[in-house]
């Protein structure tokens, strides 16, 4: 018995396609960017922290890379309403995917600033750097050129699984896809394009994070801090003027 595709039944149903992308789009790029900030947070917070802020972290981090993120959305989207605080379908995805990629990020950047030579921070302390020039520049740019690309990667993953917050009716992709289905019967050519989307939207997704990348991370040299330039410095510094 052959199956005989038939895409024309799809095409009338592209614009809602097109939109479900956007819709993916923007949740997957905010969510991203919040979680990025956040996890630099948790990072600052492991490095210069107080124990509990530390051990807060630590649980905030295990929590979100150890659930479900299905149980994570509807905790955010059913449960935060028991406790008076309810947000509308765009704001609960936001907020599910902006601190589940925090979660998993922050581990991804505390694990390459653990990493770094212990000799960065003792030179950094040295020269009379602040905490926060440290941080910035001994630390946090040299960890993200080492793992920006496993940064990117989880960045695709957190894209891929805002599909599931088409349980909760947010109108990306998969819902609009099981729209399409469920008006036209056609199960394989819907879920056919719906793959396809999903691909050529990572792709797009992964050759922009690495132009990110590349201009804005590992373009940039970061003046390297070692144990020799105090001394280099007290050099210049004594050395008679001309």
């Amino acid at each position: 018995m052959s199956y005989q595709f038939d895409f024309g039944a799809i095409a009338s149903y592209l614009p809602l396609l097109v939109q479900g992308m956007a819709m993916t789009l923007a949740i997957s790029v905010a969510g991203g960017l919040g979680g990025f900030l956040l996890s630099i947070a948790g990072a600052w917070v492991h490095v210069e922290g107080s124990p509990l802020a530390r051990r807060i972290t630590r649980v905030y981090v295990e929590v979100f890379r150890n659930t479900p993120f299905l149980i994570q959305l509807f905790f955010i989207f059913f449960g935060l309403p028991q406790l008076h605080v309810k947000l509308n379908v765009i704001e609960a995805s936001l907020l599910a995917v902006t601190v589940n990629f925090g979660a998993y990020g922050t581990e991804i950047l505390r694990s390459a600033i653990a990493a770094s030579p212990r000799g960065q921070h003792e030179a950094a302390a040295s020269l009379a750097m602040t905490r926060l020039q440290s941080f910035r520049y001994v630390l946090l740019r040299p960890a993200l050129q080492k793992i920006w690309p496993a940064l990117t990667s989880q960045f695709i993953i957190m894209m891929l699984t805002t599909s599931v917050c088409s349980q909760i009716t947010l109108n990306e992709i998969t819902h609009v896809a099981d729209f399409i289905q469920g008006r036209t019967f056609r199960s394989f050519e819907t879920y056919i394009t719906a793959t396809v989307t999903y691909l050529l939207l990572a792709i797009a997704l992964r050759y922009g994070a690495r132009a990110i990348g590349k201009h804005f991370v590992t373009a940039r040299s970061t003046p390297r801090v070692t144990a020799q330039s105090p001394s280099r410095i007290a050099a210049r510094t004594t050395s008679p003027a001309r």
